[in-house]
C-alpha cells in the first residue's frame, strides 16, 4: 500500500502550497503512485527512480487502542543508498522539512538550501540512540523540531515535557512541537505554550502516517501564509496539522486524503476551533 513520509507529508501540504518531495523509489513505485501525487499538484521532479530496486517498505501492527505500533518488517530498499539530490527550485524553497532520516543526511540537505524563512526537522528514537551528537548538530540548524513527546524526553533526559522542550530550544530552534498521538500536539516557543487535542473520531482505521500528515498540514499552512510566521500563525498551523492528521487516520494508507477536498479541510478546521474555544467568566 502506498505510504511513507514523503507521500503523506506531500499530500497534506499540497492543500496549502506547492510541494517538492525529494527521495528515491524503486520499480515498484509506478506511474499510478506518481499520478496520485501529480493530481494534487505535487511536483515530483526530485523523486529519483532507481532502476532494478525496491522502494522502502514497512509492515507493522497496532495494539487495540492504536497508540502503540509494533514493527514486523522493515526493508530499506533503494533508501539504503540514498544521497539527497535537490533541484534548484527545491534548494530555493521558502519552507523546508527535513524528514526522519539519518541526521548527517538531514544536514547535507540543509547545507544545499539557501535561507528558508522556516525550517523544521523530524527524527526518531533510533537516531537518538545511535547518532545523538549528529542529531543535536542538525537540530541547531533548524527553526522547529517536530517529534513525539517520548522522543523529546529521551533526547534531553528530562522527564518533564516542558523542561525537555526548553532544553531543545536552548540548542537553537525557536519552536518545538510535541506530537502526542490521539491526545493531540503541544507547541512550545519562547512566547509561551499552546496545545490542541486530537480531533475526536468515532471511526479510526489506520494511524500510519498521521504524524507526517500533521507535519504536512503544519508546514504547508506556514508556507502558504504570506505574512509573518509569528505565534498566532504557528497556532493556526497547529490546527491545520491536527485536521490533516485526523483525515489521514479515517481510512487505510492514502485512501481518505486522496479524495479529500479543501472545503472539507476548512470545515473541520472550523469544527476544531469551535470545540477548543471557551469564554472566561468571572468567579463569584
Amino acid at each position: 500500500m502506498l505510504g511513507g513520509t514523503a507521500v503523506h507529508f506531500s499530500l497534506a501540504a499540497s492543500f496549502f502550497t506547492e510541494v517538492r518531495p525529494v527521495g528515491p523509489v524503486g520499480d515498484d513505485f509506478g506511474e499510478a503512485e506518481l499520478d496520485l501525487l501529480r493530481e494534487r499538484g505535487v511536483l515530483v521532479d526530485d523523486v529519483e527512480r532507481v532502476a532494478g530496486g525496491n522502494s522502502f517498505f514497512w509492515r507493522g501492527r497496532y495494539e487495540y487502542d492504536l497508540n502503540v505500533a509494533h514493527t514486523e518488517d522493515t526493508q530499506l530498499g533503494v533508501f539504503g543508498e540514498f544521497e539527497p539530490k535537490l533541484s534548484q527550485p527545491s534548494k530555493d524553497a521558502d519552507v523546508l522539512f527535513l524528514a526522519n532520516i539519518q541526521p548527517d543526511l538531514q544536514r547535507q540537505v540543509r547545507a544545499q538550501c539557501g535561507e528558508p524563512r522556516f525550517c523544521a526537522l523530524d527524527s526518531m528514537n533510533l537516531w537518538i540512540d545511535t547518532a545523538k551528537d549528529s542529531l543535536w548538530a542538525a537540530i541547531a540548524e533548524v527553526d522547529c523540531v517536530i517529534v513525539n513527546d517520548a522522543e523529546i524526553r529521551q533526547l534531553t533526559g528530562e522527564s518533564n515535557l516542558a523542561r525537555a522542550a526548553r532544553a531543545v530550544m536552548e540548542r537553537g530552534p525557536r519552536a518545538v512541537v510535541a506530537k502526542q498521538g490521539e491526545y493531540g500536539a503541544a507547541l512550545f516557543t519562547d512566547e509561551g505554550f499552546f496545545a490542541l487535542p486530537g480531533f475526536p473520531l468515532e471511526d479510526v482505521r489506520d494511524p500510519t502516517g498521521a504524524g507526517d500528515s500533521f507535519a504536512g498540514g503544519f508546514l504547508g499552512y506556514l508556507d502558504g501564509h504570506e505574512g509573518e510566521l509569528d505565534e498566532a500563525c504557528l497556532r493556526r498551523a497547529m490546527g491545520y496539522g491536527t485536521v490533516m492528521a485526523s483525515f489521514n487516520v479515517e481510512e487505510f494508507g492514502t485512501e481518505r486524503v486522496a479524495r479529500l477536498t479543501r472545503e472539507e479541510v476548512d470545515e473541520r478546521f472550523e469544527q476544531l476551533h469551535e470545540m477548543t474555544q471557551f469564554e472566561p467568566l468571572p468567579v463569584r
